[in-house]
């Protein structure tokens, strides 16, 4: 006579209720220790299906398996019960946070990104000054550089002007003109 199995599929339909036992205002808390042997035990996987089983795409449990699934998983949670998380997570986050530390931190944030903001202004401040002493310094030597170039052309001008003079000065007076070159040479 062949053993039949019945096999099911597992299709989740909403969390179930958990009891957690209270706790009395007389109760202290435990401490949770993670050398306890109680956190020693580990879950187990659900068992691999009988590869002469087809399944279409999802897990198939058979009641044997699940059994011994859930059979393990309560030894391994019994142990559990008494601690609880959110107590637990509360007392070691309020061990491990100081606000002090914390504050002074902040402080000493916004004291150096007050300077450094105080230093930008400033910088921005001597870049603009330095900027507008560049443009009045190019708009003095451009000023410089037309008023040398207009001296340049009277001084060419002059100097012409000196040399058509001498010219007629010495053909129109030969003589003065020579005793006056020999009192007072000159280049021109």
């Amino acid at each position: 006579m062949p053993i039949s199995t019945h096999y099911y599929q597992y299709h989740p339909t909403g969390s179930l209720p958990v009891s957690v036992p209270g706790k009395t205002a007389t109760q202290q808390y435990t401490r949770h220790n993670r050398s306890s042997s109680n956190y020693s035990q580990y879950s187990a996987s659900p068992p691999e299906a009988p590869e002469s089983v087809a399944t279409s795409g999802s897990r198939v449990y058979s009641s044997a398996s699940s059994q011994y699934a859930d059979a393990d998983y309560e030894s391994a949670s019994s142990g559990a019960t008494s601690v609880d998380l959110l107590e637990y997570m509360s007392e070691r986050l309020a061990d491990t946070y100081s606000p002090m530390s914390m504050d002074r931190n902040l402080a000493k944030q916004a004291q150096m990104s007050g300077e450094l903001n105080a230093k930008n202004r400033e910088l921005q401040a001597l870049k603009a000054q330095a900027r507008a002493r560049l443009a009045k310094s190019r708009t003095n030597f451009s000023e410089g550089m037309k008023a040398a170039r207009e001296v340049q052309r009277d001084l060419e001008w002059t100097q012409k002007k000196v040399h058509a003079l001498n010219a007629r000065a010495a053909q129109k007076y030969p003589d003065q003109y020579r005793v006056a070159r020999e009192r007072y040479p000159s280049d021109f």
